[in-house]
C-alpha cells in the first residue's frame, strides 16, 4: 500500500520549463542556419576552436530562447503563445533562408504594410512544407502534453530559479569566446536579425512603439513658407510634371547604363531623355526609400522617425498652389500622399489590364490624355508603379514583353534557375521601358499647349542569386549595390526646355556625376517653380544648367 500510494502522491504531468527547453532546443537546431552560417564565415571544421565557437553559440542561442520564452509563456497561456511563436519562427525561417533577408524592424515594417496579393505571392510549397514540419508538428505534440499543475507561488519561484539559471548559462556561453563574440557583432551587428524568434519579437516591438508614438501626434507640417515663385507665376501655358516611382528596378540591368541587353530600347530612341547612371536610394525596401525619397533631407542626415511624422514634398507642392495626385498600383504611398488627392488603380479597375487583385502598370496611365486635355495651372502627378515588385515577376508584364526565355514562371523562385529568374526580371524592365516612352509618347503630342516634365527613378534595386541573395530589405550597411544603386532618366519637353532656360549638354554632363534619392525634392521644387527655404539649390540637379530668367514661349 505504501508503494501505492507513493505512487500517486509523484507530480503528475510535465514541467513547463522541459518544454520550453525542448521548443528552444528545436529553434536552434531548425532556424538558425543563416545566423551560423554568416557567424562561422572563414572558420573551418579542421580547426578545434571553430568546434568551441559554435558550440557555445549553440548554448547561448539555447539559453537566449529561452529566457525569452520563460518570461512570455505562463500558465493557461503557455500553449497558444508557443504556438503563434512555432508558426512565426518557422515562418521567418523560410524567408531568411529563401531569400537571403534579414527581419530588422524596417524590413518587418515592409512586411507587415505588405497587401493581400503580394502575401499570396510569397506562399509557395515550400513554404507550406516548412510550417507543416517546423510548426504544425511541433504544436500536435505540445497539445498532446499534459503540463504539470503547481501553485501559484511554486510556479512563480520556480519560473524565477529557471530564467536566473538561464540568463547565467547565456552569460557564461558569451563569456567562453567573448573575444571573437564580441568582435563578429561589433564588424556585423545586423547578424542579430537572424536570431529567430527573438528578430521578430524585438522587430515587432520597435514597429509598434514607433507607429504608437506617431500616431500620438500629427505629422508635422514643412514648408510653410512655400509659394509660388518667379518662374511659376510667369509661365502662361499649363505645366505638367509626372514623378515616376519605380520598384525594384536595378541600375545594374538597366539597358541604358550599357547593360549587355538592350532592356530599354524605347527609351534609348527619345533624344532629349537624360538618363542618371550613378544613383543611389534612400532604402532597400520600399518603407523606407519612398518616404524618404519626398523628404528634404534624405540619406545623407537620415532621422526615420523625423521623416515618417512629417508632411512630404506633395504637401509643400500643394501648400503653394500646386494641384497634386498620387496614382498608385502597388502598396500605397507610406504617408507621403496622406490628405492628399490619390487613386488606386486596382479599384479603377480598367479593362484588360487587371486581375487578381493587381493591376499591369500600363493602367496608371489610365485617363491621362483626358486630364491633359484639361490641365491648367502646374500640376505634379505621381505615378507609384508595381514594376519589378518579386518575387513573381513573370506576372509584372503582358505576353507581348516575354521577350527573354526561358522565364521563371513560378512564385517559388528556388523552382527556377538564376538564368531564368534574370529572364523575368529583365522582362519586367522592357515593359517599364514601355510604359514611360508611353507616358512621354503623350506628353509630346501635347507639347503645342502643355509644357511638361518625367522624372523616373526606382525606389531601390534588387539581388538576382549573387551571393546566394534574392529579392531586396537587406540593412542598409550590409546590402549589396544592387539593392542600392537604381535607374534615373529626366525627359523635359522644348517648351519646359525653352521656359527653364535648360542647356541640355550640361545636364547629360552632371547625369554622369554620382546622384541620389536626397535631389529629388528639391529637383521637383525647381521644376515646379516653388519657393521656400526648404529648397537647396545645389540639390537640385538641374541647377547648374539653366538660365537665371524664365523664356516664355512664343
Amino acid at each position: 500500500m505504501s508503494r501505492v500510494a507513493s505512487f500517486r502522491s509523484r507530480p503528475v504531468g510535465v514541467p513547463s520549463e522541459w518544454v520550453l527547453l525542448a521548443v528552444s532546443l528545436l529553434w536552434v537546431l531548425t532556424c538558425h542556419q543563416p545566423f551560423f552560417t554568416a557567424a562561422l564565415q572563414g572558420r573551418t571544421w579542421s580547426d578545434p576552436s571553430a568546434w568551441g565557437f559554435a558550440a557555445a553559440l549553440c548554448v547561448g542561442l539555447v539559453a537566449l530562447n529561452f529566457v525569452v520564452l520563460a518570461l512570455l509563456c505562463h500558465g493557461r497561456l503557455l500553449k497558444p503563445v508557443l504556438a503563434v511563436l512555432l508558426v512565426v519562427a518557422a515562418g521567418s525561417t523560410h524567408f531568411m533562408q529563401a531569400f537571403g533577408v534579414y527581419l530588422d524592424p524596417s524590413m518587418l515594417r515592409n512586411a507587415l504594410r505588405t497587401d493581400m496579393g503580394e502575401a499570396r505571392e510569397l506562399l509557395s510549397f515550400g513554404f507550406v512544407v516548412r510550417l507543416l514540419l517546423q510548426a504544425a508538428l511541433p504544436i500536435a505534440l505540445l497539445w498532446g502534453v499534459r503540463l504539470r499543475e503547481r501553485t501559484w507561488g511554486r510556479v512563480l519561484g520556480l519560473r524565477l530559479l529557471w530564467t536566473m539559471g538561464g540568463v547565467a548559462v547565456l552569460v557564461g556561453a558569451v563569456m567562453a569566446v567573448f573575444q571573437p563574440f564580441s568582435s563578429l557583432m561589433r564588424n556585423h551587428k545586423a547578424m542579430r536579425y537572424l536570431i529567430t524568434p527573438t528578430n521578430v519579437l524585438w522587430s515587432a516591438g520597435s514597429v509598434v512603439a514607433e507607429d504608437l508614438k506617431g500616431a500620438a501626434k500629427p505629422r508635422q507640417p514643412i514648408g510653410l513658407d512655400a509659394k509660388p515663385g518667379p518662374r511659376m507665376q510667369a509661365r502662361t501655358r499649363p505645366t505638367v510634371l509626372v514623378v515616376v516611382v519605380g520598384e525594384t528596378a536595378r541600375a545594374a540591368n538597366w539597358g541604358l547604363n550599357g547593360y549587355a541587353r538592350q532592356t530599354t530600347p524605347a527609351l534609348a530612341k527619345i533624344p532629349a531623355l537624360v538618363n542618371f547612371r550613378q544613383v543611389t536610394s534612400c532604402g532597400t525596401n520600399t518603407e523606407v526609400s519612398v518616404p524618404c525619397l519626398f523628404a528634404p533631407v534624405g540619406r545623407r542626415d537620415y532621422d526615420e522617425v523625423a521623416i515618417r511624422g512629417s508632411e512630404s514634398l506633395l504637401h509643400v507642392l500643394h501648400r503653394a498652389g500646386v494641384g497634386v495626385l498620387w496614382r498608385d498600383n502597388q502598396s500605397g504611398c507610406k504617408g507621403v500622399c496622406e490628405g492628399l488627392p490619390s487613386e488606386e488603380m486596382v479599384k479603377l479597375n480598367p479593362p484588360g489590364l487587371c486581375a487578381d487583385g493587381r493591376c499591369l502598370d500600363e493602367a496608371l496611365l489610365l485617363g491621362l490624355d483626358a486630364r491633359l486635355a484639361q490641365a491648367q495651372g502646374t500640376q505634379v502627378l505621381v505615378l507609384h508603379q508595381l514594376g519589378n515588385h518579386g518575387p513573381s515577376y513573370f506576372r509584372r508584364y503582358p505576353d507581348a514583353f516575354a521577350t527573354f526565355q526561358p522565364a521563371c514562371q513560378h512564385d517559388d523562385l528556388r523552382q527556377c534557375s538564376t538564368a531564368e529568374i534574370v529572364n523575368a526580371y529583365d522582362n519586367v524592365l522592357l515593359y517599364t521601358d514601355h510604359v514611360l516612352a508611353t507616358l512621354i509618347e503623350k506628353l509630346q503630342a501635347r507639347a503645342a499647349t502643355v509644357d511638361s516634365a518625367v522624372v523616373y527613378v526606382s525606389d531601390h534595386g534588387e539581388s538576382l542569386g549573387e551571393s546566394n541573395l534574392f529579392l531586396h530589405g537587406l540593412p542598409y550597411a550590409i546590402a549589396p549595390d544592387v539593392q542600392k544603386q537604381v535607374p534615373m532618366v529626366v525627359w523635359l519637353s522644348e517648351g519646359l526646355t525653352r521656359a527653364t532656360g535648360l542647356d541640355t549638354d550640361c545636364l547629360r554632363r552632371r547625369a554622369a556625376q554620382p546622384a541620389a534619392h536626397d535631389h529629388l525634392f528639391h529637383t521637383v521644387l525647381g521644376l515646379a517653380g516653388v519657393q521656400t527655404a526648404l529648397y537647396a539649390p545645389a540639390w537640385d540637379l538641374l541647377q547648374g544648367c539653366r538660365s537665371s530668367t524664365p523664356v516664355l514661349p512664343r
